[in-house]
């Protein structure tokens, strides 16, 4: 497992964009080799998957965050990043970094402390 850091959540009007950042405390080769993914939560919903991306740079959405999210990775430096644009007042949960050392996104195993996005109306 590895530790993982969220930020970049806060309070946004409909329509704004934020971006969340997730840091891991790992070797760049063991993170290079991990699947990342960004999960949400919202109040009395279920936890559920809003992007990840593989090792080998395979990119999912859920299909109501496609074409305002986008999920990508900077290897060099531990990170994964979720680029939240046009934001929805249905957008508003705790948003979760994880991690899948295997590398396909099937099993994440390593979770983030989350960190709030609120989308007012």
């Amino acid at each position: 497992q590895v530790q993982l850091v969220e930020s970049g959540g806060g309070l946004v009007e409909a329509g704004g964009s934020l971006r969340l950042s997730c840091t891991a405390s790992t070797s760049s080769s063991i993170f290079s080799r991990s699947a990342m993914g960004w999960y949400r939560q919202a109040p009395g919903k279920q936890r559920e998957e809003v992007a990840s991306i593989n090792r080998f740079g395979i990119i999912n959405y859920v299909d109501s965050v496609k074409g305002r999210f986008i999920i990508s990775r900077d290897n060099a430096k531990n990170t994964v990043y979720l680029q939240m644009n046009n934001l929805k007042p249905e957008d508003t949960a705790v948003y979760y970094c994880a991690a899948d050392l295997r590398g396909l996104g099937a099993s994440f195993g390593s979770w983030g402390q989350g960190t709030q996005v609120t989308v007012s109306s």
